[in-house]
This record gives structure tokens, C-alpha cells and sequence, in this order.
């Protein structure tokens, strides 16, 4: 009998030694090292409650307290992830039908060449499974630019019971009981918490360090629009969007030069506009600093989204086919066809089994009547029959959406008054995704003080 603290000490000396013919396929010890590091990580994460040491060459290389609560908790996700990973994150917390989800997850404009900052656990076992892919690419639809890769650290708590874990040799993939139903709440509650990022609002890594100061959104009155009546047809409701382009900015209300913000807790998370710098970008002044902003891109995103709220208001109009199409298909897409055709209405396709391996097209979204519809309708099978839901009809119809967002916006070059730019800034604080364009690309940067005094050496 020995006395030992409390907890469990791992140590492996010398493990090929014996094994000359394993010890050929390793690579250099830099890069096996590499190996152990990554692996020690992962499991940090997963396992927030113990505390991790590793030791290389008589060294400490890294020592992860016991993270208890919330800030702690967050020390080591910056410590793991890097603090410019939290910079850029919200948190997420949601509950439902027996599921959590809990973490962080990075900005869109924070995403990255390569997916080497996603980490998904399930029951605090680190998985790489293609339904949670799937299901957290589409919560990042329309916000990535092109083939750019998301940032997370996500938690699933589950009932084991609902989860198979033993359907890989090196336990990375599991197999979910209800899977679409998985599926489904993972892009929710991503959805949500990423449609919920506001300018201005709190980011994960204030919790490491005091902030600067705190900014509340002021309401502010901007030109009346009119409302398009959701019975009207989504055609005609976008069509009437087209004429509406500029009403964002037009007649705007006479105003005074607004207050300066310097030190003022109410100022709006954007500021008040000063200039339109090369008819471009917009240069506003903020409680902590400076905001410049690229106006035709914000205004695409704020167009876009309207766009997409008065589509989804009304039922998705379908437009019958002069002629019906006839679709080869294989016998289990003939089959899904059949079993899925309530879901298929509701995407707007009229589809008819009317063969072992056959089917019929009647009708389509109204937006979509153009291009290659058997394509389409093998793309929507394919998906549904993995994922259990398929985005191929509205992933078309937002890239629609998003070219006519394109040009109904304010072109560069055309220069704005004051009172337009600060009407775009309110826009902008009130819209979901607002900090990025159609295309991904960020539409707002600051500069806070810290910022501005390291440009000037102020205080060094």
C-alpha cells in the first residue's frame, strides 16, 4: 500500500523499445510530440473539471488548472483555442426535448482555411460525425465566405441510452437514436445564437478581462417604410422590394448634428456617422472608438434578410410545368419520394412516384422554373435520405435572393448625407447577421482606444 493524492498519473517510458519494427513508422519526435500535445488538449476540453500537466525533456510545456466555473472555464478555452478564438465567439446554451447544447461558437468572419479549431463533444467524448457537420454547416448557411471552415467548442448532453458509441474503431463517430431530431436541434440552437449577435454585444473573452466600457443601443427614429402584406404573393412581394431599394434612405428626417459619443454609456453600439470616406466606407465615431463600415455591403445584408423574412412569410408559391417532367431515378430515390412527399410540398415540389425507378415533376418554386430541375430534385432526395432534411431548394433560392439583395443596395461611389449613413448605422444594429455581407465578408471593423494609442505609442 503506497498513500497517493487523489486522481490518476499516467507515465510511458520507452514504449518501441522492444519493438523495432513499430519504432520505423514513427516520425521525428517534434512531430510525435505534436501528436500527445493535440491529444492532451482535446481532452482538456472534454474534461473541464480535471487539471492537466505534460512534461517533455524534464520541461513543463503546459499546466490546465481545474476549470469550476464560468471564467475558469473560459481561461482554458483561450489557453486551448487562443483568446482571439473568444474575441470572436458567442456563447451558446440551449435546452430542449431532453438535449443540451452548450459553448462557443466563432464569428462567421472568424472562420478559417481549415477545420482545425472544431471541437464537438458528446457526453464529454470528443466525435467527428457527418450529421453534426451537416447540421452545423447549414447553421452557418449564407454568413461563410466560400469554402472557409467554422470555429466551435461544443457540448451535447444527451441520455447515453439515445447514442450508440461504438460504431468506429477509434470511438470519432457515434450513431444518434433520433437523428434528425439531433440534426434539427443543433441547427436551431446554432442558428439562433448566431442570428442573435448584435454590434455591441457582450463577446465570452470580457469575461477574462474588464471591458472598456459598455455600450446600450439607442432607439432612433428612421424613415417610414411601408409594409408589404404577407397574403401577397412571393413574387409580387419581391418585385415590390425592388421598387422599395432606396427607401431606407429616402426622405430622411431632418436632424441636428448628433451628440459626440466619446464617454457617452448611451451612445448606440456604432456610433454616430462623421464622413463617407471615398464614397465607400462609412466613418463613425463610438463610445470606444472608431467604426468604419462598408456601406454597400451592410446594406446588402439588410436588404437580403428582408428579402428572406417576406419569402418565408407566405407559403412558397409553386409554378406548375407547361409540360410534366419525367425523372429517372434509382428505386430507393423512386421510394423516398413516395415516403417524403408531405416534406417535399413544403420545399414547393409536386412530385409523383410513377414507376419502380421513375418519377413525375408537376411543379416548382415559382423563383426556381429556370435550370436544371432533375438535378435538383436528385440533390433534395440525396439529402433527405442522409440528413433526414435537405437545404438544396433553399439554398437555391437564397442565392436568388441574395443576387437581387445584390443589386437593389447602394452602390459604391454614390456618397450619402449624414442622416442616410446614420439611418444604415441603426439598420445595422437591429438586423440579424449584420456583421457580415451575402458573401461572407465582414461589413464593420473597429478600432477601440487601445487601438488607436498603440498607433501613436501613446502611454508606451
Amino acid at each position: 500500500p503506497d498513500a497517493l493524492p487523489g486522481g490518476t498519473s499516467v507515465e510511458v517510458r520507452e514504449l518501441f523499445f522492444n519493438t523495432p519494427a513499430r519504432r520505423r513508422f514513427l516520425r521525428s519526435e517534434k512531430t510525435e510530440f505534436g501528436h500527445i500535445d493535440t491529444l492532451l488538449r482535446r481532452m482538456a476540453l472534454g474534461r473541464f473539471a480535471t487539471g492537466f500537466s505534460l512534461m517533455h525533456d524534464g520541461r513543463e510545456v503546459l499546466r490546465l488548472r481545474p476549470a469550476q466555473e464560468e471564467p475558469e472555464r473560459l481561461r482554458r478555452v483561450a489557453e486551448v483555442c487562443g483568446a482571439e478564438f473568444l474575441e470572436n465567439a458567442v456563447a451558446v446554451s440551449f435546452e430542449s426535448s431532453g438535449l443540451r447544447l452548450w459553448g462557443w461558437v466563432g464569428l462567421p468572419t472568424f472562420a478559417r482555411a481549415q477545420a482545425d479549431l472544431q471541437f464537438f463533444y458528446v457526453n464529454s467524448r470528443l466525435v467527428r460525425d457527418r450529421l453534426v457537420s451537416h447540421a452545423v454547416r447549414r447553421a452557418y448557411q449564407d454568413v461563410l465566405y466560400h469554402d472557409r471552415q467554422p470555429a466551435y467548442v461544443l457540448y451535447l448532453e444527451l441520455d447515453p441510452a439515445l447514442v450508440d458509441v461504438n460504431v468506429h474503431p477509434a470511438k470519432l463517430e457515434v450513431r444518434f437514436r433520433e437523428g434528425r431530431l439531433v440534426h434539427d436541434f443543433l441547427f436551431s440552437a446554432l442558428r439562433r445564437a448566431l442570428s442573435g449577435d448584435r454590434p455591441g454585444m457582450a463577446r465570452p473573452a470580457e469575461m477574462l478581462t474588464p471591458a472598456v466600457g459598455e455600450a446600450a443601443a439607442a432607439s432612433f427614429s428612421v424613415a417610414s417604410r411601408p409594409v408589404v402584406p404577407a397574403s401577397q404573393p412571393a413574387q409580387s412581394r419581391l418585385s415590390w422590394h425592388i421598387a422599395e431599394r432606396d427607401a431606407l434612405y429616402a426622405s430622411p428626417r431632418p436632424a441636428a448634428n448628433p451628440p459626440s459619443p466619446a464617454g457617452d454609456a448611451a451612445a448606440p453600439p456604432l456610433g454616430y456617422a462623421l464622413a463617407h470616406l471615398h464614397n465607400i466606407y462609412i466613418l463613425a465615431e463610438s463610445a470606444h472608438g472608431l467604426v468604419l463600415v462598408d456601406a454597400h455591403a451592410a446594406h446588402e445584408r439588410i436588404t437580403y434578410e428582408r428579402l428572406k423574412t417576406q419569402y418565408e412569410a407566405g407559403t412558397v408559391v409553386r409554378q406548375p410545368l407547361l409540360l410534366p417532367l419525367r425523372v429517372e431515378l434509382s428505386e430507393a430515390e423512386a421510394e423516398s419520394v413516395e415516403r417524403e412527399r408531405a416534406l417535399l410540398e413544403s420545399l414547393g415540389l409536386e412530385i409523383d412516384r410513377t414507376g419502380p425507378a421513375s418519377a413525375t415533376l408537376r411543379a416548382v418554386p415559382a423563383l426556381l422554373n429556370d435550370g436544371d430541375t432533375a438535378a435538383l430534385i436528385r440533390d433534395v432526395l440525396r439529402e433527405i435520405d442522409v440528413f433526414g432534411h435537405s437545404d438544396a431548394v433553399q439554398n437555391k433560392i437564397r442565392a436568388l435572393l441574395a443576387k437581387m439583395a445584390c443589386h437593389a443596395s447602394v452602390r459604391a461611389r454614390r456618397r450619402l448625407t449624414v442622416e442616410e449613413m446614420n439611418a444604415l448605422l441603426r439598420e445595422m444594429e437591429r438586423t440579424e447577421f449584420s456583421g457580415q455581407c451575402n458573401h461572407g465578408r465582414p461589413t464593420w471593423v473597429e478600432l477601440g482606444h487601445r487601438d488607436l494609442d498603440r498607433f501613436f505609442l501613446r502611454g508606451q
